[in-house]
């Protein structure tokens, strides 16, 4: 069984988690965890902290010589955005805490909940976790354990096929053309009609 845990905040120095469970002998490449990272940055939508961060994994333990050890991965993602909230963010006792103070939580996010939950009364304290930054090293764990599924031939594609009123048309392809004409793709759409409207619709 596959167990991992993260750990870290949005402007903290990085973001880290730790997966437990993997057989020993797994060949595993930062370079396939970064492609992963780097279609999670891609796409409509990506807000000016893309512009700063640009991810990849380092592996602190677990992998040695390209294979996993079968003792637990620690995988680390950096922030870059760390060097402009270092004296707010620091866990040491002269952290500027009065600055950047957050008191008004946003509507559909886990800041109410963690207010109450924690007691805080900097929503910070709760919304650096909660915060869509902290994806990175999931998606970095998720891509530890989609190499896994592949190493016993299981292929997990994923694309959009419907976007409001517009639908795609289905495509009988091979998993390494569908996967090839995705990438293409700003949208992750297989349609070539669809696909070449991505900048227009």
């Amino acid at each position: 069984m596959l167990r991992y845990l993260t750990a870290g905040e949005s402007h903290g120095p990085a973001l880290t988690a730790i997966v437990e469970g993997l057989p020993a002998g797994l060949p595993l490449a930062a370079a396939y965890i970064n492609r992963q990272l780097a279609r999670r940055q891609g796409g409509y939508g990506r807000g000016a902290r893309m512009k700063i961060e640009s991810d990849t994994v380092r592996f602190l333990s677990g992998v040695r010589g390209g294979l996993t050890l079968g003792s637990p991965l620690t995988l680390l993602v950096e922030n870059k955005d760390w060097a402009n909230w270092s004296e707010i963010m620091s866990p040491e006792a002269d952290a500027k805490i009065d600055q950047r103070v957050i008191r008004r939580p946003r509507p559909g996010h886990a800041d109410l909940a963690g207010l109450i939950k924690y007691r805080h009364q900097d929503i910070r304290n709760v919304l650096e976790r909660s915060s869509a930054r902290e994806t990175a090293v999931r998606v970095a764990a998720g891509s530890v354990a989609r190499r896994l599924l592949q190493e016993l031939g299981i292929t997990i594609i994923g694309q959009v096929i419907q976007l409001g009123g517009l639908s795609a048309a289905p495509e009988k392809l091979g998993p390494e053309e569908l996967e090839a004409r995705l990438d293409r793709s700003r949208l992750n759409c297989a349609d070539g009609g669809r696909a070449a409207d991505d900048g227009n619709n």
